[in-house]
């Protein structure tokens, strides 16, 4: 039978049957999917065969085939730096909830998650969450750092998911697709969920007054069907993102505003570093590129690891 995961504990996974009943699956032997490094070999959103296990009537099966992604989501393990973690795949789109502070999200952070929604052509939407909660300086950052990433092309909506803010735009662009939410723990996914689908009535907790961090709620990534032909992919709070897998020559394409630029470089190779007559630095010095996203390519590029407020974030 062909079924798509709902949910990955680690070693028994939720799949959804072509006869739309859930069975509780595990893999045979060892599973080893080509070119991939991962610590988890099957993610939310495979599509998956799997054969029925006759044992007491119980809905259980063992997966024997990994259908080819369509794409993945993918970040350093926490604890295997050489590895990676596929969050999820067979994405139509990933939401990444922002939040100026009660967590801080850095724009380093957002730039990693952009950079890799990219680079496994994903489109990503910025949600500017918590705007009910901001005093007028607050709310001319987050207008700021939309302008900033609208110019780039990327979608921006400021939501509140406690009072329903702009919830509708976003179920608007959900219809038809599955998509997938994604951010620090504490910026309000759970809440969002529950404001888009309030049958799901999924756990939240409050802020941590103590340390400004949100409380691991999250523990597994998890599909969901929602009632207006969308799925959801949940995810754990991510307290950093490492870029994995990319060339130093790729990571400027994957930021939009450099690879328009890149043809006017001198060079073809250029690193945007301290090649002459290149387009990207000139940019940035007549303010045609924002300063934060080349801070953000640099730090990329030399490898450096997303370790600001390390001690704020919950791990997976």
């Amino acid at each position: 039978m062909t079924g798509i995961v709902y949910k990955s504990t680690g070693s028994w996974y939720t799949v959804k049957g072509e006869d739309d009943a859930f069975y509780e699956c595990r893999i045979k032997g060892k599973f080893r999917l080509k070119g991939i490094k991962s610590t988890n070999p099957i993610a939310v959103g495979d599509r998956v065969d799997f054969k029925l296990e006759a044992k007491n009537d119980e809905k259980t099966g063992v997966i024997d085939t990994i259908h080819d992604r369509v794409n993945y989501i993918v970040r350093k393990s926490v604890n295997l730096s050489k590895q990676t973690h596929i969050i999820a795949s067979n994405i139509d789109q990933v939401f990444l909830l922002v939040t100026i502070d009660n967590p801080p999200t850095f724009t380093i952070f957002i730039d990693r998650f952009l950079v890799t929604a990219e680079a496994y052509a994903i489109k990503a939407v910025l949600l500017f969450n918590k705007i009910d909660t901001y005093d007028e300086d607050t709310l001319l950052e987050v207008k700021y750092l939309a302008h900033v990433y609208r110019s780039i092309g990327y979608e921006c909506i400021g939501i509140s998911a406690k009072t329903g803010k702009n919830v509708d735009k976003v179920k608007d662009l959900m219809k038809s697709k599955v998509s997938m939410f994604a951010g620090h723990s504490g910026v309000g996914k759970s809440t969002l969920v529950n404001a888009i689908e309030p049958a799901l009535n999924l756990k939240t907790e409050e802020i941590s007054e103590q340390h400004m961090q949100g409380q691991h709620t999250t523990t597994f990534a998890e599909m969901f069907d929602l009632s207006f032909d969308a799925k959801i992919i949940d995810t754990p709070g991510i307290k950093g993102f490492g870029v994995v897998d990319m060339e130093k020559n790729e990571i400027g394409d994957y930021f939009p505003e450099f690879f328009a630029l890149k043809q006017d470089c001198k060079f073809n190779n250029c690193l945007h570093l301290k090649e002459p007559h290149c387009a990207v630095k000139d940019a940035l010095e007549n303010d045609a590129v924002f300063a934060s996203r080349y801070r953000s390519y640099v730090q990329i590029l030399e490898g450096e690891e997303d370790v600001y407020r390390t001690n704020n974030f919950d791990e997976e």
